[in-house]
């Protein structure tokens, strides 16, 4: 049925009143919008993703912990949410702002609409914000610390504010502990399929045996696509906590080390530096995103804190030894300070936005890193070839 402008019903208006809502920075800045997902209140610290699809996989990326996420995608959901491409078990992010929630979700894959998943998952959230201001406001002015307040509007920012001034700040919190694994787990898959097939973790037994490569991923907050690229290339995978001991690590007889990716600030995780190093002088290892910072660090690098970050499929990467050049995903707020890098890490990737650290190899050892995702699905596939030039050094 055609309908004039006049008659035509916004989206956030389709089954239900929408209460208002209001996300207040703490820098005093108000946004207004409309609830969205469960009721209540969140806070968090304020970023941007920059990519067109894919919230599932973000809002389950661990990296977000403690995050709340603004997607510069202006209609969020269209295609709702399935069973397969999350990269945890639950939403990690503490809320997200959106400017439209679909109405309907249109996809064979999908099992749940993008709302009724964040209400199950009770994460709050606001619409109807204008997140191109929002997303302007955090480029020019660097990322917030923000609350999401539903039953609000513009006259009880105040209250708002004084909410967020009691809360700690991102960077003073160890996100690690409530993301990443207690126990040693072996990673295989529900199926032949390992994209499309569930993950399965089990206590580790010593009678598994196998003659392909092993590798051992210290869990700082790992995606499960990382798990997903080592399976697909037929290696054994084992998941520990970054507290493994000597013994532990030994009894599993690793073939190589992929220290992951994980939230919150590298410089909070220094104490884990001594170990990290002894871990990487004895076996081939891989750093992704947090990895990547925290093997600098274990090494003798600084790491400081981005003004916005990047946060999105859409960053080039340029490699110097050849000058070829990779859009890549990423997902930090941190980064490596490259005139800290000390003699034995030579810097091998640059970000091609503002020349940052994007890779680094040790010059004498068996030990390379990444600052961004090689394994960020959806998004670009130019740097996937990362996981083969790791497994094939495992290889005899």
């Amino acid at each position: 049925m055609d309908m004039t402008s006049d008659e035509k019903i916004r989206p956030h208006e389709l089954g239900k009143e929408r209460e208002s809502a209001i996300l207040v920075l703490a820098d005093g800045t108000c946004f207004s919008g409309v609830a969205v997902g469960a009721s209540g209140r969140t806070v968090g610290e304020v970023v941007f993703n920059t990519g067109m699809t894919g919230y599932q996989e973000v809002l389950t990326d661990p990296s977000y912990r403690g995050q709340v996420v603004t997607f510069t995608a202006p209609h969020i959901g269209n295609y709702g949410v399935n069973e397969e491409d999350g990269e945890s078990t639950r939403i990690q992010a503490v809320g997200a702002v959106v400017r439209e929630v679909s109405r309907r979700a249109s996809n064979h894959r999908s099992v749940l609409g993008f709302e009724e998943w964040l209400n199950r998952e009770g994460i709050v959230a606001i619409g109807q914000v204008d997140t191109r201001a929002l997303t302007r406001h955090l480029r020019e002015g660097g990322v917030n610390m923000g609350v999401i307040v539903h039953g609000a509007g513009p006259e009880d920012a105040a209250a708002a504010l004084s909410l967020l001034e009691r809360h700690p700040d991102y960077g003073a919190t160890d996100f690690v502990e409530d993301v990443a694994t207690t126990g040693a787990l072996r990673v295989t898959l529900r199926g032949d399929d390992p994209w499309e097939s569930e993950l399965q973790f089990k206590p580790v037994d010593d009678s598994q045996v196998t003659d392909s490569p092993h590798v051992v991923v210290v869990d700082f907050g790992v995606k499960f696509s990382i798990l997903r690229h080592l399976l697909e290339r037929d290696v054994t995978v084992t998941l520990v906590p970054r507290d493994v001991d000597d013994q532990g690590l030994a009894n599993l007889k690793p073939d190589g080390i992929l220290f992951s990716n994980g939230p919150g600030d590298p410089a909070r995780l220094e104490n884990w530096h001594p170990r990290i190093r002894a871990i990487s002088e004895s076996y081939p290892t891989f750093g992704i995103c947090l990895g990547h910072q925290l093997l600098a660090g274990a090494y003798g690098a600084k790491t400081y804190k981005l003004p916005y970050g990047h946060r999105g499929p859409n960053q080039p990467v340029k490699k110097l030894s050849d000058q070829t050049v990779a859009i890549t995903s990423q997902n930090h707020g941190f980064c490596v300070d490259r005139d800290s890098m000390p003699e034995c890490l030579e810097i091998t990737e640059v970000n091609l936005n503002d020349d940052t650290v994007a890779g680094f190899r040790h010059r004498t050892a068996p030990i390379v890193a990444v600052q961004y995702h090689p394994e960020a699905g959806p998004g670009p596939r130019d740097a996937t070839s990362c996981f083969d030039e790791f497994v094939d050094r495992l290889r005899p």
